[in-house]
């Protein structure tokens, strides 16, 4: 083993490294209201925008520092990554208008995508068969507990200072899984094993995957249900904290929705083995759609403000769906790129993130102070991946 570390050290520092995306979207969501004040936001949706931003650097890197570390090494990739993750938290943290913020939250996303791609790579390089299963599972599981427990985390610094502590939060947590990773964890890809990095390598990955209807469809399918996810994530500190009036208990309705979406995908790793990802597939989007398509009516019918415990419940349903989705879909998009696993996989999450992101925007920028936009969104967008997913089946028979 190359590393000094206990396996569960090690699964929590992967766990921290693949969270880091997850922990500076989710901790910020209360204090939405808060920024655009301090910020100067004309239109109460733009603030919005902190998200996709960070999306959009998320995506690009991953198509970046995926392949850079195949060529230079894990640490120095990560190194990298973590730096640049530190020096969006700091422009953030300082920002004095909303131009600058988005530059930070952009470096944030583009300098997390290193941790986050390197993450899944270190576990590959060292363990093999069931045994990396089981640590990814682990991993998930502690990866799971952030989106639940970063919003109350955020509300929790806001009782006590503004926030620019929260950005702080992100600064200090990236300094110290630098440190621990630096004193703790050695390089696990050896230097025989590491491949040139090659431009022509990349433009060859990336024309198979678009040309490969079965993984361009999969891929597709994952990009328009995880926009209608990002425009939920948009539009969330608004709906609960305004339109719903619950303030400062926002984060428990959100965390209670991202266990759902969290308990969905542990499920799944029992349930794929008996009926397949297809078939789990197939459910799942069809429940998705059909929840969307009678909680438009219901919505229509309280003029697009529905009893709190019935948004809640159609949310909770719908999440359990999308947690079934997300990681069925990736891996139907991967199964005919096996032989170019590595850049596949950076390719298949950036086409998906970047066709996600304009649609979770204009989603989020859709919001009028009622739920229709959302709920139409997820309908219209179950409708499309239920296309989407059809089509992609029948080539796959063929």
């Amino acid at each position: 083993m190359p590393h000094s570390l206990s396996l569960k050290e090690f699964i929590i520092l992967i766990a921290l490294l693949t969270s880091l995306p997850a922990l500076a979207i989710d901790a910020m969501l209360p204090a939405f209201q808060q920024m655009g004040i301090d910020l100067k936001v004309t239109h109460a949706n733009d603030i919005q925008l902190v998200i996709p931003v960070l999306f959009l650097g998320l995506s690009i890197g991953q198509l970046v520092f995926g392949p850079l570390s195949d060529s230079w090494g894990r640490k120095l990739i990560t190194y990298w990554g973590l730096g640049i993750f530190m020096l969006g938290s700091a422009i953030s943290l300082f920002a004095q208008d909303f131009n600058t913020m988005l530059v930070g939250r952009f470096l944030q996303g583009l300098g997390a995508a290193a941790p986050r791609v390197v993450s899944i790579a270190i576990v590959r390089d060292l363990y093999s068969g069931r045994q990396m299963a089981q640590i990814m599972s682990f991993t998930m599981t502690v990866f799971i507990l952030v989106p639940a427990i970063a919003p109350l985390l955020g509300q929790g610094i806001l009782v006590f200072a503004s926030w620019h502590a929260i950005f702080a939060l992100f600064l200090v947590t990236a300094l110290i899984v630098t440190l621990w990773y630096g004193l703790r964890l050695e390089e696990t890809l050896k230097v025989e094993n590491r491949r040139p990095f090659s431009m022509a390598s990349l433009w060859q990955a990336a024309k198979e995957v678009f040309t490969n209807k079965v993984a361009m469809g999969y891929t597709l399918g994952s990009g328009l249900i995880f926009g209608a996810f990002m425009g939920y994530i948009n539009s969330s500190p608004q709906i609960f904290q305004q339109q719903y009036n619950l303030g400062e208990q926002f984060p428990f309705y959100f965390g209670a929705l991202a266990l759902s979406l969290g308990a969905a995908s542990l499920l799944n790793a029992k349930l794929v083995m008996k009926y397949g990802m297809r078939l789990l597939s197939t459910i799942a989007i069809r429940s998705f759609t059909i929840l969307a398509l009678i909680f438009v009516v219901i919505a229509y019918l309280y003029n697009g403000h529905p009893p709190l415990w019935q948004l809640m419940t159609y949310l909770l349903l719908s999440f359990f769906s999308v947690g079934l989705l997300f990681g069925n879909l990736n891996s139907l998009a991967m199964e005919p790129l096996g032989h170019i696993a590595g850049i596949g996989a950076a390719i298949i999450g950036s086409v998906s993130s970047l066709f996600a992101i304009p649609l979770g925007t204009i989603i989020g920028q859709s919001y009028n102070g009622t739920v229709l936009p959302i709920v139409i969104g997820f309908s219209v967008l179950g409708l499309l991946t239920a296309l989407t997913l059809r089509w992609t089946r029948s080539h796959t028979k063929a």
